[in-house]
This record gives structure tokens, C-alpha cells and sequence, in this order.
């Protein structure tokens, strides 16, 4: 059953989406935009836009949709996987691919192909099985993933003491000058955009080490290590010394490279093996767009 909400703007003020973000703080402003695309939101018994601005007085009813049912269904996705035995597995991942199932991506994720190819553990909730990482869905590269609960235990730890490994690699805008460095800046959600992560005083620590590997006219490759794993890192650090990730459309440019989002890819992945101890180091190319990319700049350097 879909349920009516009717609310009366007090002392919110801005756009509709922000305001009832406020009035409505167990919704994302993501799904509020969502129901104000879908005509979802009447203010005064008239359809609006989410660009409305509000004003003290407006009557705003809300038809808030039932919640989507997550079908955790296992899916014959084919995977890349570069290693597995039976407590974990590491799989690369292909640029446009969701980690893990959430009300706008119920399908076709990573965790619905795993679950079509091997038990999972079950520590990280009904829809994040075996995940005991993330990398962005337009981000490429290695995912550790946990066959067993004891092996999600042991990797979880690892990366909470900073005893694994994750090397990337991006392109940059811009000419990097320095040949390596360290940016350690606290990330939390936007003050501004809550749908973006963003450099904030009361931010959790977050550690970035980068060193260049190419430079060309417009752009720098440079690898990074993670010491941190906030979400968006390495985009939001790279932002912050105005050297944003080539293709990323939410914290670089409006005019940049071509591709299939940003240029990053997560490349090198080590950690110690959960029951033998034994630590595991593991590589994957970059894709096929990434290559294109920088011969092209090399052709034209």
C-alpha cells in the first residue's frame, strides 16, 4: 500500500527536494527525487518539479511508494576471476557493474553473479554476502571476496588494520609536479549534496598516497595507495588538489575524456590468506578503454 504523507513548510526553505529531505530524514534525497520524477509530490494539489523552490505556507503531499522487495536472485553473469580456493575469491571487476543489489540496482550486480557461482558468507547482511569491500560501479579493477564467514572475519580485520594492499590507478586532470605525495584529508557526506562525499572538518581520517607514473600535456597518470578506504576516496582527495579523475562526471569537469566513467582502475590487491596466512599478491591489466586512452594521449604527447 502506497502511503500518503501531507506536510506544511514551516521553516524550510530552497528547492522541494532539500526541504523535504529535512521533513522526511528516514528518506535519501535520492529516492525523494525519484518520487518527484515518478509525479509522486503535490505541492498545493499541483504537480512540481524538483527544482521548486518553497515557501512558508505550501501544503506538500507525498505518495511514498511501498519499498522495493530486493530479489537476491543468482544471475549466469560471467566473471573474471583471478584466483579462488574454497575460503576466498578475488574477481575483476568490469567498469558499469554494482557491487551489491540496493533499491535501484535489485539486479545484475556483482553478489547476484557470485551467488550463481559459489557459496558466499554471511556476515555482511542478507544483500552484501561475501563483500567485504567496495569499489564504485564505474570504478574497475580487483575485489577481495569472502567464501566464509571466518575468512570474512580475517580480511575484514586486515583491512581495519591496515595490513592488506590496494594499489590504483588513475588519470588525472592536470600536471601533477610533484613525483609522489600524501594527501590525508577527512571525508564525510556533503554538506552541500548529500548524494556526494566531500573534504569535511568533522569527516572520518583518510589517507591517500599517490606517485606519478606518466605525464602527458593535459593529463597525469599516477598509481595510488590506499592507507583508508572511505567511500569515493581517491576521487573526492583528487578533487580536493584540483587534479579530479578523468571521466569522473560527479566530482571532475563537465568536459573531459570519453570512456566508461572514470579513469580509475584498482590494480594490485594483497592480503594475507585467512587460514594459511600466507600473504597473496594479485594484478589485473587495465581495461581495454583505459589503454585506448593512453596510447591516444602517448600519439598525441
Amino acid at each position: 500500500m502506497t502511503e500518503t504523507k501531507q506536510l506544511t513548510i514551516t521553516t524550510e526553505t530552497g528547492r522541494i527536494d532539500k526541504a523535504l529531505t529535512q521533513l522526511l530524514p528516514d528518506y535519501s534525497r535520492s529516492q525523494i527525487q525519484q518520487w518527484l520524477k515518478k509525479d509522486l509530490v503535490q505541492v498545493n494539489d499541483q504537480p512540481c518539479k524538483s527544482n521548486r523552490k518553497v515557501v512558508t505556507g505550501d501544503v506538500v503531499t507525498v505518495n511514498i511508494p511501498d519499498p522495493v522487495t530486493l530479489d537476491l536472485t543468482p544471475e549466469d553473469i560471467p566473471l573474471d576471476i583471478v584466483y579462488e580456493d574454497d575460503q576466498v575469491l578475488v574477481v575483476n571487476k568490469p567498469q558499469g557493474m554494482v557491487v551489491h543489489p540496493s533499491a535501484g540496482h535489485p539486479n545484475g550486480t556483482l553478489v547476484n553473479a557470485l551467488l550463481a557461482h559459489t557459496p558466499l558468507s554471511e556476515i555482511n547482511g542478507v544483500f552484501r554476502p561475501g563483500i567485504v569491500h567496495r569499489i564504485d560501479k564505474d570504478t574497475s579493477g580487483l575485489l577481495m571476496v569472502a567464501k566464509t564467514n571466518e575468512a570474512h572475519e580475517s580480511l575484514s580485520a586486515q583491512l581495519k588494520a591496515k595490513e592488506n594492499l590496494r594499489e590504483y590507478i588513475a588519470l588525472v586532470h592536470g600536471n601533477i609536479e610533484e613525483d609522489e605525495g600524501t594527501i590525508d584529508a577527512p571525508i564525510g557526506r556533503s554538506k552541500v549534496d548529500r548524494m556526494k562525499q566531500a573534504i569535511v572538518e568533522d569527516g572520518r581520517p583518510a589517507v591517500t598516497h599517490f606517485t606519478v607514473m606518466e605525464r602527458f600535456e593535459d593529463f597525469t597518470l599516477i598509481k595510488c595507495r590506499l592507507e583508508t578506504g572511505r567511500t569515493h576516496q581517491i576521487r573526492v582527495h583528487l578533487a580536493y588538489i584540483n587534479r579530479p579523475v578523468a571521466g569522473d562526471h560527479v566530482y571532475g569537469p563537465r568536459k573531459t575524456l570519453a570512456g566508461h566513467g572514470q579513469f580509475l582502475h584498482a590494480a594490485v590487491l594483497g592480503f594475507k590468506h585467512p587460514t594459511t596466512g600466507e600473504m597473496m599478491r594479485f594484478e589485473a591489466p587495465l581495461p581495454a578503454i583505459f589503454e585506448k586512452t593512453l596510447t591516444e594521449l602517448r600519439e598525441n604527447h
